[in-house]
């Protein structure tokens, strides 16, 4: 299938948030699609440089069973994902000093509160938050950083580590070990 064609069946058959966990097409097979650790789309080794369709694609994205498709009414395709397929590339702070409410957005737009129901953990690659449906982003370096900052530290009292503790949407959530 073509590059092309995926997109004009997306275009047709999408809306602000399709409903693809409802759908249950026939795998189709492999498309050259790569999306590299930082964010960047690939589609036969080339950088797929229209933001607009990288969205479009980014919106039909599904995790499982350890792999990712882009999934359609009618097809599921298999692309390969080098870590994890979003970028945190920003973040605010939408509460106060004494309740944080820390809003991210990915490099495509996504933009979540990180809470119980859009948690930040570490994995051995790093921080991550999960954003939609069963898809997680990397936070980018910068972003750390900057909370890496603004961070508290506190002995974890099970290791007695020192860890650097952020809050938002009154949970505590750690950055790793001192």
């Amino acid at each position: 299938m073509s590059l092309e064609k995926l997109a004009k069946t997306l275009n047709t058959r999408t809306n602000n948030g399709p409903p693809i966990e409802k759908w249950n097409p026939p795998f189709c097979g492999d498309i050259p699609i790569k999306i590299e650790s930082s964010g960047k789309w690939l589609y036969q080794g080339s950088e797929i440089s229209r933001a607009a369709m990288v969205k479009l694609f980014a919106s039909v994205l599904w995790f499982e069973e350890d792999e990712y498709f882009l999934v359609t009414p009618v097809e599921k395709v298999r692309i390969e994902v080098e870590d994890l397929p979003l970028v945190i590339t920003q973040w605010e702070n939408t509460g106060d000093s004494n309740a944080p409410v820390i809003q991210v957005s990915t490099s495509l737009g996504d933009t979540v509160v990180i809470s119980q129901s859009y948690p930040l953990e570490l994995d051995d690659k790093g921080l991550k938050v999960r954003i939609r449906r069963n898809l997680w982003a990397r936070v980018h370096r910068n972003v750390y950083y900057q909370w890496a900052e603004l961070a508290e530290v506190k002995a974890d009292d099970s290791s007695g580590r020192q860890q650097a503790i952020i809050k938002s949407s009154g949970q505590e959530y750690t950055l790793g070990d001192f």
